[in-house]
């Protein structure tokens, strides 16, 4: 079977300016997440990133915490969301799409059995931020090639030179920039000389992956100051905040990626 590499694809299409969204499955209700991804990708994202609910999500902050509290409580589940994925290519048969989660879950499933039904799932890559890379290469990497999925690292303005370049081996589907200290969601523009030094340097490195950036981008000004240094950025918790409440989360998830475009 050939494999296809759908990062690999969209890069190629479109270098700059890539919208990552991020989404918690099973938010707002139980089955709005297959509905949910395609308005997004209609309106113009183009990587689909999914959020498996946890009690314990160590990155993340209050709006994907509270958002993950509201899914596990609807009766979202790794095995009911992988479950809901199935057929979804029929509608998106060309957007990457990412799971983001913890590695309990994942483990509890096992890691065989979950690359395989993520990989009939159509999906693309992985984001596990307490799966240490050593530990990645040394047993799952063979694992994660073998059903075309791709391990997407977190890379922090403390990660040295050394330590992003072998993150960038490990991969191929694209690095994740954290734009600075704290958790998803979190107001980043404090610093935001410290921020483009970080990322102008990362660019300068000639890495091999491209390069999206997580971590407090909310609106349309911290986008496009996102991509002055990189391909493209990711946004979470303020479309999470956006679809809150709203009496047409599909409405609401279209304007705010109108807002950002």
């Amino acid at each position: 079977m050939v494999q296809t590499n759908r990062f690999a694809d969209l890069f190629a299409r479109k270098p700059q300016g890539l919208l990552n969204l991020y989404i918690t499955a099973g938010y707002p209700g139980l089955h709005d997440t297959v509905p949910l991804l395609r308005t997004l990708a209609e309106a113009g994202a183009d990587i689909l990133e999914i959020g498996v609910p946890f009690s314990d999500p160590l990155a993340d902050g209050p709006v994907i915490q509270q958002t993950s509290t509201v899914a596990l409580r609807n009766g979202m589940t790794l095995r009911r969301l992988l479950d809901e994925l199935q057929g979804v290519r029929q509608y998106l048969p060309n957007t990457p799409m990412l799971l983001m989660g913890y590695l309990n879950p994942v483990m509890q499933l096992g890691m065989e059995e979950f690359c395989r039904r993520a990989s009939e799932a159509g999906i693309d890559g992985v984001i596990l931020p307490d799966l240490p890379a050593e530990e990645y290469a040394d047993f799952y990497q063979e694992t994660f090639r073998r059903y075309n999925l791709r391990k997407v690292f977190l890379i922090t303005p403390q990660t040295s030179e050394a330590r992003i370049r072998r993150l960038d081996e490990l991969t191929d589907a694209f690095l994740y920039l954290v734009s600075g200290p704290g958790l998803t969601g979190g107001n980043q523009t404090a610093d935001t000389s410290a921020q483009e030094t970080y990322l102008r340097r990362i660019a300068q490195m000639n890495l091999r992956n491209p390069r999206l950036v997580g971590f407090g981008i909310a609106d349309r000004a911290s986008f496009n100051q996102a991509c002055q240094h990189a391909n493209g950025a990711i946004i979470g918790s303020a479309l999470l905040r956006a679809i809150e409440g709203a009496d047409d989360p599909h409405a609401a998830a279209r304007q705010f990626v109108q807002s950002i475009r």
